[in-house]
């Protein structure tokens, strides 16, 4: 995710970092290069005038604005879905730690590096491993050591063998194994035992969802539509106006492909909103997030500092 103070003035006009103009440069450039040819042969073809008025652009150009418009809208709900939905597992990682450290009656005190032997910490840390094998599985990077980092020798072991899509059902189920230990142990009650179980199956759900936005895109045929059409449009827009507004031609040309080209990879970025895009969701920030609020309610010292960009650009 791109993190700038709101440009002004010149800056606006100036600032490439995070601007979508990097990944349309290349047909943009051809799209001026030809409204330049067009605007020098006056709109002739060898010996033959192309003559297209500006009516047809007029009836496309309005639906073409509204349809790339819905389309950017449905994107950026996607977008702001996952957002929502990794800030409900911070929140239930917070919740779940408070009710370890609340509910759970040990007669040990706390030792924040005692994951083998209190189910507090262990659990806790689990909640941790769960989120970055998340992040891992939605972003299809591979990231042991991430996990292995917050699970015991043996929770890993059980899990280091696993597909990435199958990680995180296990960590969750290492924890629900360990919560049933406790009652059975008469470490925790059987009412405060399903207030846990309700985080647990919430952070479940938050991460099903999830895995629904990485692997239910936009229907392609739709998103196919809008490319052709865009591209159509725009690199056939200097014949139609040559004849009108003649040396300016590929100036207009120039203003008109950026926006439309830009609104169409703009939704291709929303859409996907898991991925390292420029403008995807920080997930790496998050993780750091829910370390820090976990390890501080731990009483744990050694706390990474928050992340940070880098060249205005957070991971």
């Amino acid at each position: 995710m791109i993190v700038h103070e709101r440009p002004s003035g010149l800056t606006l006009f100036l600032i490439l970092r995070g601007s979508v103009l990097q990944r349309i440069r290349w047909k943009l450039s051809l799209n001026i290069l030809l409204a330049v040819l067009v605007t020098l042969a006056h709109g002739y073809l060898f010996d033959i005038k192309i003559t297209v008025t500006t009516i047809p652009f007029s009836l496309i150009g309005l639906p073409l604005a509204i349809f790339l418009g819905f389309r950017n809208n449905t994107a950026y709900d996607r977008y702001w879905e996952g957002r929502k939905l990794w800030g409900d597992i911070n929140i239930r990682v917070r919740v779940l730690a408070r009710q370890c450290l609340s509910l759970i009656r040990l007669d040990q005190p706390l030792d924040p590096n005692n994951r083998e032997g209190d189910v507090r910490v262990r659990v806790i840390h689990r909640a941790l491993a769960h989120a970055h094998a998340l992040r891992a599985q939605l972003r299809h990077h591979m990231d042991d050591r991430a996990v292995e980092r917050w699970l015991t020798r043996d929770d890993w072991d059980k899990v280091r063998n696993l597909p990435m899509d199958y990680r995180g059902d296990a960590i969750i189920q290492a924890n629900a194994n360990d919560l049933a230990q406790c009652v059975r142990d008469g470490q925790i009650d059987s009412i405060s035992y399903n207030k846990m179980d309700e985080t647990l199956t919430f952070i479940t759900f938050a991460a099903a969802s999830c895995e629904r936005l990485r692997y239910t895109p936009i229907p392609f045929s739709y998103t196919l539509l809008l490319h052709r059409t865009a591209h159509l449009y725009c690199f056939l827009l200097p014949f139609g106006l040559v004849d009108v507004t003649g040396f300016m031609t590929p100036f207009v040309v120039g203003i008109v492909a950026y926006t439309f080209f830009g609104l169409d990879a703009l939704g291709d970025e929303l859409e996907e909103p898991f991925g390292t895009d420029n403008n995807d969701l920080p997930l790496d920030a998050m993780c750091r997030t829910m370390e820090r609020n976990a390890l501080h309610l731990l009483g744990d010292t050694d706390i990474s500092p928050p992340m940070q960009p880098v060249d205005s650009r957070l991971t």
